[in-house]
């Protein structure tokens, strides 16, 4: 979940004044991370991935449309998963959430349609968290038994777990039926006579009832079906601060309606009520600021999302994506993450953040493993494959994160963002494959990519509450592209056209080279600014850079054109022969994707070159 805010495109302007030929000979490496091997997060929306059900019409009942569950995935889906190269799945979606469907004979209390969005009910207005989402299971009193049991599936199919947490807000209704006896719920202790006490789980508007928002465009809950409680009401009394941070009694239909924020112990007036973190804490470890919090008198609210974390690993989940992390304050994350890696040191821990400002905090500070680099390198790329923007701009973006890079988890779709192949994106999944490369071998970073994208999935559907051009998250619908690759639960791609076959054999190839490769751990540095003043044809829909260790040398260019092809010659400057410890002579390159490509690099007096030929869109990994 992400506020509709601008893109932060005024952002880039820091990073993308052009790199003279001068500045351009000698720049920086990359710090080479000590990981083996790179990681691959197989981005899954739990609900839809196994439904075969093609019907898809809008606003349409689990009946009608169909739905995904977690026996959907069998070994030999997993197995398909983990050889297209992925490490880890983060299976989104799976905390019971508020959804509008009566499962009132498993004790579980109905949802209100007006504070619900979608049928299907979003995954980030979290109901229960110490259960799954009744929906998933084919016997929903056996649902978390059905979720441990996939965990386990997952991990004797050579893969981790990921699941969501989401500290800033939970489901205006929020009931856990599954809580140890030893939890409250949020809120069972608040004090709602005043707007905020330290301990308090919500901020309270008191004297003030809430109000359902003046629906804006025609909108309708369920889309105007008849539903015994969507009549415009929703009883909370006193009303609660909303999710996005709305004070209002009724919020805006644009706000998180359906949430209701959490406090931290963090005043209306923006000052703090706990303890700051030491001067120069964040160069110390989690050991450290796990240390630095104990024996401390902490918010509520801090304990409550600890136990929570605590209680999903217990389960064999192997980490988290955090929501919305930037609205949480750093203090809170240094006790969470902390906490989390004295239980499990190699959990991994990815964090939603959009403001670069914040990123080192949130890494140093809050320790976080990976945030999403969104409003820099993805931006960036979108903006190329639409043709509205240079290759010009990575280089000084990679540059600008030289320090973290290893901590920006890279993506080019996720469940917030456009699909590549919808028309407002880029019409065709095609036009994703050159930045598919860039983003995946740029940086020793993890790569993510979005079930579906890798058969060009391009969210046409008209789901109901959900905006086409991204898969729904709020409705029950089918996934044509990717139903075609599930074949009737065969999960063999027997259904795809033979472009889908070539687009997702291009990702296999991609992901799985990203898996082995030492040279992706090890160093980067752009050649694209030495090309493009020395190299004859080279032009800003080109991008080019080389990584190394030891072991593995690579020259990687990639083609955005999607309708020109290149032939050049690509030049190495003699910084980059000189480390690579090369001599003059001729040195036999090939084409690490497919392997038909191959041809030399000539040093002469310490300058290389290397004849290139690319189609439109091609990519080429020379090693």
């Amino acid at each position: 979940m992400k506020p509709k805010f601008s893109l932060f495109l005024s952002l880039l302007l820091l990073f993308t004044s052009y790199c003279s030929p001068e500045k351009s000979q000698e720049p920086s490496p990359s710090s080479a991370s000590q990981e083996e091997s790179k990681k691959v997060v197989y981005q899954v929306f739990t609900r839809l991935f196994g439904n075969t059900n093609t019907t898809n019409k809008p606003w349409g009942t689990i009946e009608e449309n169909g739905v995904g569950k977690f026996n959907d995935f069998t070994d030999k889906a997993l197995q398909e998963i983990r050889q297209l190269g992925v490490t880890h799945i983060w299976y989104t979606g799976v905390p019971h959430h508020a959804v509008i469907r009566d499962y009132t004979e498993y004790g579980i209390s109905n949802d209100d349609p007006d504070v619900v969005k979608g049928r299907a009910g979003s995954p980030y207005a979290v109901k229960d968290y110490y259960n799954v989402n009744p929906d998933l299971a084919e016997d929903p009193a056996k649902r978390l038994q059905e979720f441990e049991a996939l965990i386990e599936r997952t991990h004797q199919n050579g893969m981790k777990v990921l699941i969501d947490i989401v500290p800033n807000h939970v489901a205006r209704h929020y009931e856990s039926l599954s809580r140890p006896d030893s939890v409250r719920d949020f809120g069972a202790n608040d004090d709602s006579s005043v707007t905020y006490a330290r301990n308090n789980n919500f901020y309270y508007i008191p004297g003030e009832n809430f109000q359902v928002p003046e629906p804006e465009g025609g909108y309708q809950p369920l889309g105007g079906e008849g539903h015994p409680f969507a009549d415009g009401q929703f009883e909370e009394v006193p009303a609660k601060w909303t999710g996005n941070g709305s004070r209002l009694s009724r919020p805006n239909f644009h706000d998180w309606y359906e949430t209701v924020k959490i406090n931290y112990g963090v005043r209306p007036d923006g000052t703090y009520d706990f303890p700051s973190l030491p001067e120069g804490f964040e160069t110390e470890d989690h050991q450290a600021h796990y240390q630095f919090w104990q024996g401390k008198d902490l918010p509520d609210s801090w304990y409550k999302f600890r136990d929570i974390a605590y209680y999903w690993l217990d389960k064999g989940v192997d980490g988290f994506r955090f929501d919305m992390a930037e609205m949480v304050p750093v203090e809170f994350w240094s006790f969470m993450n902390a906490s989390i890696k004295m239980k499990n040191p190699d959990a991994f821990l990815l964090a939603e953040v959009y403001q670069p400002a914040l990123y080192r905090d949130y890494i140093h500070l809050g320790k976080m493993d990976y945030l999403y680099d969104k409003v820099e390198l993805y931006d960036t790329l979108k903006n190329i494959m639409q043709g509205r923007g240079s290759t010009d701009h990575i280089a000084p973006i990679q540059q600008g994160l030289a320090d973290i890079e290893h901590h920006m988890l890279h993506f080019l779709e996720n469940h917030d963002e456009q699909r590549i192949a919808s028309p407002p994106f880029a019409g065709s999944a095609e036009k994703g494959k050159p930045a598919m490369v860039v983003s995946a071998t740029l940086s020793t970073s993890p790569t993510m990519i979005y079930f579906g994208q890798e058969v060009g999935e391009p969210g046409a559907e008209e789901p109901g509450f959900g905006d086409p051009t991204r898969t729904s998250i709020f409705d029950y619908i089918g996934v044509p592209h990717h139903q075609r690759w599930i074949n009737e639960k065969q999960y063999d791609g027997g259904q795809l056209s033979e472009e889908e076959k070539q687009l997702r054999d291009f990702y296999q190839r991609l992901l799985n080279f990203t898996l082995k490769s030492p040279a992706l751990m090890g160093e980067y540095r752009d050649i694209h600014a030495y090309n493009r003043s020395t190299s004859e044809g080279y032009d800003d829909r080109l991008y080019s850079f080389v990584r190394w260790t030891e072991q593995e040398k690579l020259i990687i260019i990639s083609n955005f054109d999607a309708e020109k092809s290149y032939d050049l010659e690509l030049n190495m400057p003699k910084w980059l022969t000189t480390a690579w410890g090369l001599n003059d002579g001729q040195y036999s390159l090939t084409d690490q994707l497919y392997g038909k490509f191959e041809t030399d690099l000539s040093i002469e007096e310490g300058i290389g070159s290397v004849s290139i030929s690319l189609q439109p869109l091609e990519s080429l990994i020379l090693k």
